[in-house]
């Protein structure tokens, strides 16, 4: 095996590396792959040049690579992937005013065991204690718990 070889081994398993950590989340393959053609081509060095080249190419892969891995930290590379974006949507937020317990409305879609239904002319998710009810039935608000609107047949 060349030294050139050697060398592309290197460079691929850092890109390698520097993918997991800055792109891939979580422990992939992709970064397994880098660390082992790194090791892959440290041993073929030592194997086909001998201890002194070997432990040359040992250090200029450890340095190179704790480098590399310096300057993508410091060189605001998170800040250039990162998304910048806040969500501040919110989902079923409940009027107090316009729903209470014991309202009557119907069913727009099936409830099972949550769904739609409409109120005073207003569509609200809800959700029942597990009973199954059709669409288009008369319900009634028996309770309202942290955001959610439960219901029941209208008897």
């Amino acid at each position: 095996m060349s030294l050139t070889l050697i060398i592309i081994l290197i460079v691929a398993g850092l890109l390698f590396i520097l993918l997991e950590v800055l792109v891939i989340p979580g422990t992939t393959v992709v970064g397994i792959a880098g660390v082992a053609l790194i090791a892959f081509s440290i041993w073929e060095s030592y194997h086909v040049f001998g201890s002194p080249v070997g432990h040359y190419i040992l250090f200029a892969t450890f340095l190179i690579t704790l480098i590399t891995i310096v300057l993508a930290f410091k060189s605001n590379t998170w800040h250039r992937l990162a998304l910048k974006t806040e969500i501040r949507g919110k989902v079923n937020v409940i009027d107090f005013d316009s729903i209470h317990p014991g309202d009557s409305g119907k069913a727009i879609s099936r409830i099972s065991p949550s769904g739609k239904a409409v109120f005073n002319d207003e569509f609200f998710e809800v959700h029942t204690n597990g009973d199954f009810i059709d669409q288009e039935t008369e319900v009634v608000v028996s309770h309202i718990l942290d955001n959610k609107i439960f219901v029941k047949r209208k008897t």
